[in-house]
Parts: C-alpha cells; sequence; structure tokens
C-alpha cells in the first residue's frame, strides 16, 4: 500500500498538468489505479433533470453499448447515482451499495439491466461544479475482481479532498455543455411519459408514485415512509396497480416501463 501511496504522487501531478485538456480524466484515473486497482471507470455528468452526459470512460464498444448508450437511453432514471446527484448528495466518496434503495439488487432493474453489466461494485467520488451540474467518477471492478477492501477504501477517501477539487476545477463551467446538448426530456417528464405510455390514465397520481419507487428499488416499509403511508396500504396499491395494468410481477412492470420509454424515444 505504501508503495502504491507513493506512486500516487506523480501520477496526481501528471494528472494536474493536463488540468482543462482532453488527457486529464484519463490521467486522473492513471492517478487512482495506483490507490486501488480497478476494471472501468467512467465520469457522469448529471444537472438536475437532464439525460446525464458521458464526459469519460475506458470502456470498449461493447461495454460502451450497455454502461453508456443503454443506460442514457432510459435506466440513468433507476440508478441511485442518478438520484442521488439529483438530491444533492454531499461531496464525497461513496459505494453503490450505501446510496441504493433496500431492495435495490432484488430490483427488476438491477435483475435486468445492472447485473448486465457484469460488475461486482461500483464506488463513485461526487462534487458539484458550482454552476447546478454535478460529476460523478465511477470506479468498477467487474468479472472475477473483489468488492474494495476496507483499507482500499480508506485510502481512496483519503485522496478524495484533492481528486475532488481537482476535478471541480476540470469541469467548472459544465452546465454550458448540457445547454449545448441537443434537447431532452427531463428524467420526471420521461417517467411521466412512460407512465402514461402502459396505462398512467388507469393509475392514480399515489400509484404513479408507488410504481416510481417500485421500480428504483424500495420495498413495500420504504414506499411507507417516503409517502408517509402505512405498509399495507402500499400493498393494495400494488395489488391494484397490478390489476389496472393486466400485470402480475415486478418483472412484467419493469418490461412496460422499458416498452413505454422505447415508445416515448420513438
Amino acid at each position: 500500500m505504501l508503495k502504491r501511496t507513493l506512486d500516487w504522487h506523480p501520477a496526481l501531478a501528471e494528472a494536474i498538468r493536463e488540468l482543462d485538456g482532453p488527457r486529464f480524466a484519463p490521467a486522473l484515473a492513471r492517478a487512482l489505479r495506483q490507490v486501488a486497482p480497478f476494471d472501468y471507470n467512467v465520469v457522469f455528468g448529471y444537472r438536475g433533470e437532464d439525460r446525464p452526459l458521458d464526459l469519460y470512460d475506458d470502456f470498449g464498444p461493447q461495454k460502451r453499448d450497455i454502461f453508456v448508450s443503454m443506460y442514457q437511453a432510459g435506466p440513468y432514471l433507476l440508478d441511485p447515482f442518478f438520484h442521488a446527484s439529483r438530491n444533492n448528495v454531499a461531496p464525497g466518496l461513496y459505494r453503490m451499495r450505501d446510496l441504493a434503495p433496500d431492495r435495490f439488487y432484488q430490483s427488476e432493474y438491477y435483475r435486468s439491466y445492472y447485473v448486465q453489466t457484469g460488475l461486482t461494485e461500483e464506488i463513485g467520488f461526487f462534487l458539484a461544479t458550482g454552476d447546478g451540474a454535478r460529476v460523478v467518477i465511477s470506479l468498477m471492478r467487474a468479472g472475477h475482481s473483489p468488492s474494495f477492501s476496507t483499507r482500499e477504501m480508506a485510502a481512496l477517501h483519503a485522496v478524495a479532498p484533492v481528486v475532488i477539487a481537482t476535478a471541480e476545477r476540470h469541469w467548472r463551467g459544465l452546465s454550458q455543455r448540457f445547454d449545448a446538448a441537443p434537447e431532452t426530456l427531463p428524467a420526471e417528464a420521461a417517467l411521466r411519459e412512460a407512465f402514461a405510455a402502459f396505462g398512467r390514465h388507469r393509475l392514480t397520481q399515489r400509484e404513479g408514485e408507488v410504481v416510481a419507487l417500485v421500480l428504483r428499488g424500495h420495498s413495500s416499509e420504504a414506499i411507507a415512509t417516503a409517502l408517509k403511508i402505512a405498509p399495507g396500504t402500499v400493498k393494495i396499491h400494488r395489488k391494484n396497480i397490478y390489476a389496472k395494468l393486466g400485470i402480475g410481477s415486478q418483472a412484467e412492470l419493469f418490461s412496460l416501463f422499458l416498452a413505454s420509454l422505447s415508445g416515448a424515444r420513438a
């Protein structure tokens, strides 16, 4: 670990030299690999409800299709990192599992989309650019790679302040890139269209709120807490939702959600 820490300093210096240039992000990734190894790195920019921007990634074409293209096409709406950014989580380093809803790893989003990534763990440095935009620098382990150890996380937390400070400097003014991006539907508008496309007109406003939380991976108990209703009431809402939409499982609900997103993009 000491050697890795010593190797970090010249690698960080190289990243600092690349500030404001196209080689900053890969230089920062090389520096972070001196602290703890990882398989993939992707940097997404977020601003409120706008579609995320891919600021940097080191995926090959096939992986980029899953991690970036598919993600931007709709699944980001259910991503814990997206929602943490929208909710202005404090700058710092977080594990995905610490931000995810209580049933995220049993959700259809996880089983149907996230499993395709082959990740064993994802962690992210969260930061604000000062103009309403946020950046998440994700470090990913996949395949047979183990989760980040307590020692590795401690080392990454130790370098987090300088990682965040340099990244804030590099991506300042990020909102201008969102303004220049092709117009896209805000997340909540996309969600409303998605629900409408598979029968939102048959659901009450409260049932729509329950659907959104179910899709994101919240348990009935967590939904009850979020909506300030009884867990039994949540179960009744879910039963009514399934009956109105003509489905019998969360898997079918997720399939309808994805189909409605495809319809909204058409």
